[in-house]
């Protein structure tokens, strides 16, 4: 995890422009670079490294004596770069994971370039020698980019939003402030002023196909057919590969752990392959709650099952609305579930931060999406709506859970990986009949559990447990996060207020009074960027007017 910021064509001095870039020192406080372009007096890079493969030749912009012509600023992981490197006999200048994209760039152009790479990136690229630069964001966004594109073709990247937000540019009016989209590339033409011109912009893959890497993949070969056996054989293998080839790293690994199923099954996993691969240090687990928070009793299950070096945070409410102004500073957004639940992940960060040497995070978002885990999945009218909004969500991903994941991690300057949401493993479970992949007996998520059903890697209640929301496991049943944040915020917002609620905030107008304080609280940070999500996260196929699944009436708690 790192941070990346380029200028293309400023008509601002670059030495008032790289302040924008310190906005983003969290997500690489190892080194920092900022370098101007040769010939292009305007244009330059900036680089803030956390250092996680190759400490010694691992700062950017990237660049090898084979190919003086380019750069390249990236931010993430390329999990199959020693394959590609000896299946195509590149000859390597560094042992960085980004040197492939150098190399499979002059061979083959961007876009294959692209689709070969298995991992989570958002790269920069140029070729100084065509005048080109291209841009490219891995298929579910795990790693963020903004853009920054005025009318006279001044180009502006970086990791986050707040690195562009004051940007000096010759516009008068307010210029778009957009994330790139997950899955795409795109090229521009670099003008000898500097400036730019967009002349390309394609998708590379999306997530209902198996990715062209896949042919480079080290998975042996799957089952064929849709026998339930065969397909459960399939998933723990694909799930199993996804956590392998994330042990990428020079930095310590740990694993956050709820106490759900899908951290569960990360964090026993992880565990299994760390000993395998005999690291020299036990896995560290981290859950979050209160004293009597479901998931805080869970985890400390899970985390005795599988033999981690457990630790537990204790979480107030009186804690989390205090840390709420610099999570949504972090955040960027303004959507209430994902600012409820990035609030006990940005201090379970902090924690792992201030206390711990782990860096390298695993987490299990993305499967909730994926296998359909939402309890509003149960009131789904058919299997096929099901499926479509199964794709839908993870289409989004990078608005809501995915962003709420970076960055609460990354403002502690931990590196997140989430295997569930591996380009191989999506594919594949998005391939299986749509009747498949439907909550069964009441169970959501039915076949993963199924799937790992008799391995004794998790205990058979956490296997079996009902889904509990991230925000909501972090409390008891009997009074809520959620709820002791609307508590507070009712003595902050009044009537009046709200009245006024759709002509202050026309886009997204606030519909309660948390909503309205949240955006308060985003506004002074960001005014003007509404934009930013195109509408709040809510449950489908069910009157909701509140996005906590505790609200539904379908929610059925575990034994609190």
């Amino acid at each position: 995890m790192c941070g990346i910021w380029a200028l293309f064509g400023s008509d601002e001095c670059l030495s008032v422009q790289c302040t924008g870039a310190m906005k983003i020192a969290h997500r690489g406080p190892d080194a920092f670079r900022f370098e101007n372009i040769n010939g292009f007096t305007n244009c330059c890079f900036g680089f803030h490294r956390l250092a996680i493969v190759d400490q010694l030749y691992g700062m950017q912009p990237l660049r090898v004596k084979r190919f003086p012509y380019l750069w390249l600023c990236y931010n993430g992981e390329i999990y199959n770069h020693r394959r590609l490197k000896d299946h195509y006999e590149f000859e390597y200048q560094t042992r960085m994971d980004g040197e492939i994209l150098l190399h499979l760039y002059d061979r083959f152009g961007v876009e294959k370039m692209a689709y070969l790479l298995d991992g989570v990136f958002a790269f920069i690229l140029l070729d100084t020698a065509n005048r080109k630069i291209f841009l490219g964001r891995d298929t579910y966004g795990v790693r963020p980019m903004f853009k920054l594109l005025t009318n006279d073709g001044f180009l502006a990247v970086c990791s986050e939003a707040k690195g562009l937000n004051q940007i000096t540019h010759s516009m008068t009016e307010p210029v778009e402030i957009a994330p790139f989209p997950p899955g795409h590339f795109e090229v521009f033409d670099l003008k000898p002023t500097g400036k730019v011109t967009s002349i390309q912009l394609d998708r590379f893959h999306i997530c209902t196909e198996e990715p062209k890497h896949a042919i480079h993949d080290n998975t042996r070969m799957l089952g064929t057919g849709f026998a339930l056996e065969t397909v459960k054989s399939n998933i723990r293998l694909l799930f199993e590969n996804a956590v392998r080839k994330r042990l990428m790293a020079h930095r310590r690994i740990g694993c956050l752990l709820s106490g759900g199923l899908d951290s569960s099954l990360v964090a026993a996993t992880l565990v299994k392959l760390a000993k395998e691969k005999q690291l020299p240090y036990p896995i560290q687990t981290f859950a979050i709650g209160t004293e009597d928070s479901p998931d805080i009793a869970a985890a400390r299950k899970v985390a005795e099952h599988i033999g981690s070096e457990h630790h537990e945070v204790n979480f107030t409410p009186e804690e989390g609305i205090n840390a709420l102004d610099d999570v949504i500073f972090h955040l960027e957004s303004y959507d209430i579930t994902t600012v409820r639940a990035s609030v006990g992940m940005y201090l379970v960060s902090k924690y792992i931060h201030d206390k711990t040497d782990s860096v390298v995070i695993f987490s299990g978002e993305g499967s909730d999406e994926l296998t359909q885990g939402y309890i509003y999945f149960h009131k789904a009218p058919c299997p096929k709506r099901a499926a479509e909004e199964s794709v839908r969500l993870l289409k989004e991903l990078y608005l809501f859970d995915v962003l709420r994941a970076d960055r609460a991690t990354a403002a502690h300057s931990l590196e997140l990986r989430v295997p569930f949401l591996d380009h191989r493993f999506t594919a594949y479970y998005l391939s299986l009949p749509e009747e498949m992949r439907t909550p069964k007996d009441g169970v959501e998520k039915h076949l993963l559990r199924d799937a790992f059903k008799g391995l004794n890697l998790i205990p058979d209640e956490i296997l079996w447990r009902r889904k509990e929301a991230f925000s909501d496991g972090l409390t008891s049943v009997r009074k809520s996060w959620y709820t002791s944040l609307q508590e507070h915020i009712e003595s902050e917002v009044n009537d009046s207020q709200m009245e006024k609620a759709a002509k202050l905030f026309p886009d997204n107008p606030p519909t309660t009074k948390e909503g309205f304080f949240i955006r308060q609280m985003f506004e002074k940070h960001y005014p003007g960027r509404s934009g930013w999500i195109p509408h709040y996260w809510m449950p489908r196929w069910i009157k909701a007017c509140d996005p906590s699944a505790r609200t539904l009436p379908i929610y059925k708690p575990d034994q609190d």
